[in-house]
């Protein structure tokens, strides 16, 4: 067959069950892919040829033998490098921890190697999550398969950039201020935000332990809903892990949105911070569109953005600077200068700040609950502009505060970004949609409605297709 650089998940599971497609087939020709591209957008810090092609050789023999774990069985992924693999180093994209060897596998990463996955690499991510887009660091910050001189978004940069490549079907990001959700936007592919608590942060480098989240980030829906099936679940030695029982994220998918009410936050991207005019109109024409399918649309109004992003920012300051602290006063010089300066940001705030925000953050989650009570998904945007470009550097500071991402850290909700178009500069628009806690299921199916109906997924960076 032709090269399946842009097979996902669960087209690439029907080919290798019915035995049209080998795990070897897929592995060695998505590591070509690699060899032969990457060099110009800097997904990996560290691909694993020997070792994929070593466990896509055992699914191989597994399925011959009629052994099938799953629809992920032989399927390759790869993972941002603050999650541990056993025997691998986890860098965090820092001098810091270049030499960094993981001593076990993180728990995500366990559920996805027992469910079959084929791991093809580590990859770039901000240093520490935070600092970045950076060329001061070890390895050279990702860039947007759209457009090489744009920004593709981050911290879970790696992640987005090589799924928009075609390098990969699957990857894991975090996310603790829309580190998942920004490079879905810039990069136009799918990224899940789960609430917090639905999958374990054993075994990842924390950033700030309580917005902290893992997720999965494909190219389509339903691969999205089936990655975040495989990794899922209570985890009883992560003390935020919640016991909560996992449904079948695929059972409700094809139900459309007919009947459904969805609330649309206008008021993030119109009154708290003016968005750019494409991706606000490509926002109203997805909420349009909805209303064409048979959802009720209404306006839901929560408190301002500059709350929940004050709110957020001051928790995640401390935060990381209590992970931080030993390292920023013994080895200052060996973190890039961005990632120094955001992580310094917390060393002048005292206690009364971190609990005032603390109490900050009940009264809005509250507020959003009610605002959530008449609704049963939330539309509104993830960042406000499309992707600048890489070496501006005002209009990067920028995008930390023109996005309505963070809101959704502070409260835990599931958020999920998903492509809503291309600007004229051919760059990706983006929408986000918003649940209540732990009805990802919902957010599913209400997306699939949306890509199914405007094709956008199916779309890809020109001479890569």
């Amino acid at each position: 067959m032709s090269e399946p650089a842009f097979l996902g998940i669960t087209e690439a599971s029907a080919l290798i069950r019915a035995r049209k497609l080998s795990p070897v087939e897929l592995t060695t020709a998505l590591l070509a892919r690699i060899d032969r591209l990457d060099r110009s957008f800097n997904a990996f810090i560290r691909p694993l040829p020997e070792r994929a092609l070593k466990v896509a050789r055992q699914a191989e023999a597994e399925i011959a033998a009629g052994c099938w774990r799953g629809a992920f069985h032989g399927i390759p992924y790869a993972l941002k490098d603050i999650i541990d693999v056993e025997g691998l180093p986890t860098t965090a994209h820092s001098k810091l921890l270049a030499d960094n060897l993981a001593t076990a596998d993180a728990a995500v990463t366990a559920r996805l190697e027992a469910a079959g996955g084929v791991l093809l690499g580590k990859l770039s991510t901000h240093e520490f999550a935070i600092g970045g887009p950076s060329f001061d660091l070890p390895w050279p910050p990702a860039r947007n398969p759209w457009n090489p001189g744009h920004f593709p978004g981050g911290s879970s940069s790696g992640s987005g950039v090589g799924l928009a490549a075609g390098l990969f079907p699957a990857a894991l990001g975090t996310d603790t201020g829309g580190s998942i959700r920004n490079p879905a936007s810039q990069c136009g592919i799918i990224g899940m935000k789960p609430t917090y608590g639905r999958v374990s942060r054993r075994g990842v480098f924390p950033l700030a332990f309580s917005l902290d989240h893992v997720g999965p980030m494909t190219r389509g829906v339903r691969d999205n809903a089936l990655m975040l099936q495989v990794i899922a679940g209570h985890d009883p030695l992560d003390p935020a892990s919640a016991d909560e029982p996992v449904p079948d994220y695929g059972a409700s998918l094809s139900e459309g949105v007919r009947g459904l009410r969805i609330g649309v936050i206008r008021h993030f991207y119109t009154t708290d911070v003016a968005g750019d005019a494409e991706m606000t109109a490509a926002i109203e024409a997805a909420a349009d569109l909805f209303g064409r399918l048979g959802a009720e649309i209404r306006e839901i109004r929560l408190p301002p953005l500059q709350d929940f992003a004050a709110c957020g920012q001051v928790i995640m300051a401390a935060e990381a600077y209590a992970v931080h602290e030993r390292w920023l006063k013994e080895r200052p010089g060996d973190y890039g200068a961005r990632g120094r300066e955001r992580l310094l940001a917390g060393a002048g705030l005292s206690a009364a700040d971190y609990l005032q925000a603390v109490r900050w953050r009940l009264t809005l989650r509250h507020a959003a609950a009610n605002a959530f009570r008449g609704v049963d998904v939330a539309l509104t945007a993830s960042s406000l502009d499309p992707a600048c470009r890489i070496d501006d550097d005002a209009a990067l500071a920028a995008t930390y505060s023109r996005q309505a991402r963070i809101a959704f850290n502070v409260t835990g909700q599931p958020a999920l970004v998903i492509p809503a178009g291309f600007a004229r500069s051919g760059l990706p628009l983006s929408l986000q949609l918003v649940g209540h806690p732990f009805a990802e299921a919902m957010l599913y199916r209400v997306a699939e409605a949306y890509e199914t109906a405007t094709g956008w997924t199916e779309r890809h960076p020109a001479g890569l297709a």
